[in-house]
């Protein structure tokens, strides 16, 4: 059996590496049996598995998945930023007096983000900012997001907030309805409704909330506008982001296409769903200076 060790990247044989891991931990349980703890390296997944199940990544496969997540995100960013120049000449449009009259400045929606993975969380701010998006990060465990996001909401006045990191189905789970089924939902549920009792509105406020296989009804029912796993799949741990950005670079007299917003997440409609929900990009007149 090869020797697995922490950091290294792994795929579960069980599986037929679908998925390509990251060791972050390594457990001896009873009996001296050897237990990973793994986290996704592009899906908010955390799991575990026997170091028996897992075979190391080869380099050239490691190239190959990297390579291949690299083109589906530029995709992803490519058709954003083709979206957000239509967006802007439409906008001026819509509201110049004459052909003149286009020295406008833009306000595009703002974003609080809570996470808890610092790793995807950076990875987010990134995507965050090559896509033009007014974000703010902030690291906050699952279990912990109820209890801060009053606060943060107070402190960073966003239109869009997101609350997300990890989830799961549990092994244990007698149904896929109750709450109690997920490792982390009960918490999102209790940062959607702590964030709601502050702004109640889903237009004012617009929430995204969830992880992998999140119990997508219980989270839209405490008040999301968007959230994971219709399907309860595994969620790409951008797919926050392009909900977030396409928020935030809507006209705010329009709601936002939600079929069309849902199919350009790299999950698509099994990981991701939501509510009719306008939008929060604004224009402005004259621009100063």
């Amino acid at each position: 059996m090869e020797t697995i060790k922490q950091g290294d990247i792994v795929a579960r044989r069980s599986y037929q590496g679908d998925i390509f891991f990251k060791v972050m931990e390594v457990l001896f349980e009873d009996r001296g049996k050897a237990v990973a703890i793994l986290k996704g390296l592009d899906v908010r997944l955390l799991a575990d598995a026997p170091l028996s199940d897992l075979r190391r990544v080869q380099p050239k496969e490691l190239r190959s998945y990297r390579e291949n997540l690299l083109k589906r995100n530029a995709d992803c960013f490519r058709r954003i930023s083709q979206r957000q120049h239509l967006v802007r000449q439409q906008a001026v449009h819509e509201i110049a007096v004459n052909d003149g009259d286009r020295d406008f400045f833009e306000l595009p929606g703002k974003v609080l983000h809570l996470d808890g993975d610092p790793d995807y969380l950076e990875f987010c701010l990134s995507a965050y900012k090559q896509l033009g998006v007014i974000a703010e990060g902030v690291k906050v465990p699952e279990e912990k997001q109820s209890e801060q996001v009053g606060e943060l909401i107070r402190g960073h006045s966003p239109d869009i907030l997101v609350l997300t990191g990890h989830d799961a189905l549990l092994k244990e789970a007698l149904t896929l309805s109750d709450p109690a089924s997920y490792r982390n939902t009960p918490y999102f549920l209790q940062a959607v409704k702590a964030a709601r009792r502050l702004q109640p509105s889903r237009d004012e406020l617009v929430i995204f909330a969830g992880a992998c296989q999140s119990n997508f009804e219980a989270i839209i029912d405490a008040g999301a506008n968007y959230a994971s796993a219709p399907k309860r799949v595994l969620i790409h741990c951008l797919d926050p982001v392009f909900i977030a950005e396409a928020v935030a670079f809507t006209p705010v007299s329009q709601f936002i296409d939600l079929p069309e917003l849902i199919s350009s997440t790299i999950t698509g409609k099994n990981g991701i769903g939501g509510v009719e929900t306008r939008g929060k990009f604004r224009l402005g007149f004259p621009r100063a200076g």
